[in-house]
């Protein structure tokens, strides 16, 4: 099969029956292992087949792509950029969009693998070539010219070729064309940012890159872009990656401080999570989870007052009325801001924790322990984790007790629950014994219970006696 693809290739060179020789290359090529003709198919070869493109014979062109593609494909990427420029150029610069996908298809090859981003840059007509892609009619091609570019966006190597260069003046060149067109560049600008932004996240984890990194004015320039969404219809793809850098800056330094110094953080996150926009909202509840998970998080959300009660009340809403997917992500959130362990608490905290619960409904407890019993196991164990945030607390111990039949349906053991329900049932447990307060308040008997449940652990199954009568079948 080697020789019969060897002699098809010279004759391909010839100028009559292409169409025909072609088809009997495409069967060889198809119909073969590629271990056969992957190493004896040189460069020179195939650029005969591409010669074969510039033609108007449809059936020819597609030929020479299905072909090409099927070789392409096999062969090192990076050794295709080094040998094959023109080809590469050529075909992106082809009046067909196959042409033009097949070409783009094997530079997202290319730029797969460091050392074949290295070969892209050295190479900078390429890029422009590709960038020129996104101003073509066809969406499939711009896409694909989006992904390669998209691709680079991802490596600091490629965002330096990108938008260190030449090639930035030459994308906003090809923006202009039109507002399609326009668009299709915005979103390279917004992956630019993305990875940009991660990159400064990766740098803000060490103290002394974060203090590097304010000296600079860094950190400024980011809080200047929250600022600065208000003002672009875009910011909805970019704004929560800025309100995470904010977030997880926070859990590294003082929230009070990261809050004071760049005040549109905290703002833009209660604007986010009251908004219409449901993409905005979960973000806006992980935020709010993370920062009111510490002491010092809880203080700074209670001195904005009743913009925060306002906030409270819409995670009510959300709690009950949400998408599954967000009244769990929002029952997570009200626990973490709930959580204050025992040797956290102090009066005004303690108050502060029972204010937040009871802004939720009129009968808070009634409201969390209706969405436990919904038949949805991730919202069962979400509500059970907002029982465990208020168990240790004795405002929360009295509200169970109130509530009637509660302390016996914690010690419950339905047998129809899952793994994770039953970890987080004996969680509740754990929660109510670690607080000193629990025995006076629950009562002894019921104290007892709990200790019992606590130690016979999470999957206990009580057996069930059975009685048998003597001739029964």
């Amino acid at each position: 099969m080697e020789e019969t693809i060897q002699s098809l290739l010279a004759e391909i060179a010839e100028v009559d029956n292409q169409v025909e020789k072609l088809r009997h290359l495409k069967t060889a090529v198809f119909g073969s292992p590629v271990d056969c003709w992957r190493e004896t198919i040189s460069f020179e070869q195939l650029e005969n087949i591409f010669s074969l493109l510039y033609t108007n014979d449809k059936e020819q062109i597609e030929l020479c792509v299905e072909i090409l593609g099927r070789v392409l494909g096999v062969l090192d990427p990076v050794r295709l950029a080094r040998n094959s420029k023109a080809v590469l150029h050529n075909g992106l610069n082809h009046p067909d969009d196959s042409v033009k996908m097949l070409a783009l298809t094997q530079i997202g090859r290319v730029v797969d693998s460091t050392d074949g981003i290295v070969e892209a840059i050295n190479n900078p007509g390429i890029l422009q070539d590709v960038i020129q892609c996104l101003g073509v009619e066809s969406i499939g091609t711009s896409k694909k010219a989006i992904s390669v570019l998209s691709k680079l966006c991802n490596t600091k190597t490629g965002l330096d070729a990108l938008f260190c260069s030449n090639l930035l003046k030459h994308l906003k060149d090809v923006m202009s064309i039109n507002e399609i067109v326009r668009y299709r560049g915005y979103e390279i600008c917004l992956l630019f940012r993305a990875t940009a932004l991660e990159m400064v996240s990766s740098l803000a984890e060490s103290q002394h890159c974060r203090q590097y990194l304010s000296q600079q004015g860094i950190m400024d320039k980011i809080s200047s872009m929250i600022v600065a969404a208000d003002s672009d219809p875009l910011s909805s793809f970019y704004l929560p990656g800025l309100v995470k850098f904010f977030g997880n800056l926070t859990i590294m330094d003082s929230p009070q401080q990261v809050c004071e110094n760049y005040p549109a953080f905290l703002s833009t996150v209660f604007a986010m999570a009251m908004s219409s926009d449901s993409s905005q909202i979960p973000v806006a509840l992980d935020t709010l989870g993370v920062l009111g998970g510490t002491v010092e998080g809880k203080q700074v959300l209670h001195k904005t007052g009743e913009q925060f009660n306002k906030v409270m009340k819409q995670m009510s809403q959300l709690a009950r009325d949400g998408a599954t997917e967000l009244r769990v992500r929002t029952l997570e959130a009200i626990a973490q801001l709930l959580t204050l362990p025992v040797e956290q608490q102090t009066d005004d905290l303690l108050l502060l924790t029972e204010s937040w619960f009871c802004s939720l409904s009129s009968q808070p407890l009634e409201m969390i322990r209706d969405i436990s019993t919904q038949p949805f196991p991730e919202l069962h164990c979400s509500a059970l984790r907002t029982f465990i945030a208020i168990a240790c607390q004795p405002w929360g111990q009295r509200m169970m007790m109130s509530s009637p039949g509660f302390a016996e349906w914690v010690v419950e053991r339905p047998v129809s629950n899952g793994k994770e329900a039953k970890d987080c049932k004996f969680a509740l447990v754990g929660a109510l014994l670690s607080s000193p307060s629990t025995q006076e308040i629950f009562g002894t008997p019921n104290y007892l219970k709990l200790k019992r449940y606590l130690v016979e652990g999470p999957y206990h199954v009580t057996a069930i006696a059975t009685v048998s009568t003597e001739g029964a079948e």
